[in-house]
Order: structure tokens, then sequence, then C-alpha cells
């Protein structure tokens, strides 16, 4: 994909959101009962982010049922904190025009909600890659697998529903935090492994352009 593809203007991307990283739950990195959060547990923050879009469109592209993952890593052990080093993943099943418009999106150059919320803590974007995705976040044990890439599971709860938010999906969508059993990437672009248990938040998210009118 091209960094050349126009950002589209109007659009609306819903649906649920997973992820697991290498801090200790709860992730100090989270707001919990409205207490803001802090900087990660070990200074170097890496994990996977995961989205099933559910429902969504891109001036007039359909986005609907769809899934994304994004890998990454930054140091928040030097002041100001790197920015983060990413993978996107996009669900294989996409053609061309929905490829575009989702890593426009969900890497923040389509600005909006992801621009307010992420965007602008993403630095150097490694790779965008069409993969096999396969995610779980409504059984028990939640699952993100990228097919050759990734792979993050969780199962036993680390707060109460509701307890726990964090500003990725956004702070006005409070979720569950767990413990993540299993958390790599096997991708030569950006590596890691969290050794023991790390953290995992779920909960769902609702991104929008600032021309999109909330229904």
């Amino acid at each position: 994909m091209s960094d050349a593809t126009a950002a589209p203007i109007d659009w609306q991307v819903s649906g649920s959101y997973f992820e697991g990283c290498n801090c200790e739950a709860i992730c100090p990195c989270r707001s919990v009962r409205g207490a803001p959060g802090g900087r990660s547990t070990h200074g170097e923050c890496f994990g996977a982010l995961s989205w099933h879009v559910q429902s969504g469109h891109a001036d007039g592209i359909d986005l609907g049922d769809v899934l994304v993952v994004m890998t990454l890593r930054y140091f928040d052990r030097q002041r100001p904190s790197t920015p983060w080093e990413v993978v996107l993943y996009v669900d294989e099943r996409v053609d061309d025009a929905q490829l575009a418009a989702l890593a426009s999106i969900f890497l923040g150059r389509a600005g909006g909600s992801v621009a307010d919320q992420y965007g602008p803590a993403i630095g150097e974007v490694h790779a965008v890659r069409r993969a096999r995705i396969t995610l779980e976040h409504v059984a028990a044990r939640k699952r993100i697998d990228v097919a050759g890439y990734i792979v993050v599971e969780a199962h036993e709860l680390a707060s109460a529903p509701g307890d726990v938010a964090c500003g990725i999906p956004g702070l006005d969508r409070p979720g569950t935090e767990l413990f993540n059993e299993v958390a790599r990437s096997d991708d030569p672009a950006l590596r890691w492994e969290v050794v023991g248990r790390g953290a995992s938040f779920a909960t769902d998210f609702d991104y929008r352009s600032s021309t999109t009118t909330p229904a």
C-alpha cells in the first residue's frame, strides 16, 4: 500500500477490542475506577492490539465484519516516550480499497477518533500486511491469532467488569482486565515475547471521522 493513497474523509468503525502486553496486570497505563494511568511496568512496552470491526464504512466502502491487529513496541523509560514502532495486519479477505481505508484509519492517518486517542504515538510503521487473522473477543478465553506472526491468549480475570479503561479504545468505554498466559510476536519486523504473565484488556470501540455524526 502506498503512503500516497488518499485517506478517507467520512468514516466510522465499531465493534469489539482486545489487547495484550508485557506489563503486569492491571497495566499501569490503564485508568482504574476513573483514576488516571501512568507509565508502563518495565519501561519498555510491547504487545498486540486487536479490533473486530463489526460495522463500518469509509467514503462508501463497506468495512463490516473485518479483523485488524497491530503489534507495537515503545520505551517510556526515556522521557519523552519513544514513538511506537508498529506492524499492522489486516484481514486477508479485504480488497485493495478496504485495505487502504483500514490502514489509514487504524494508523491514525485519517484523523478523527484515532488521531485524538493513540494515532500521534505511532512513529515507524515497519509493514502493513494482509494476514489470516482469528480473533476471539467474546468467549471466556480471549485470543489473537495472526497466522505465522502473533498469538495472545488470556483467560483469568484481573479486574471486575467495568473497573478499567484504556485510552486506545477510549476512556469512555470501560472494560475488563485479564492476565495473558501467552503473548508473542514471531514477525521478523518486530519480534517480542512476554515471559510469564502479562496484562490484557477487553472492551468495545467506536471510532469516527470528524465529519461523521454519532447515531
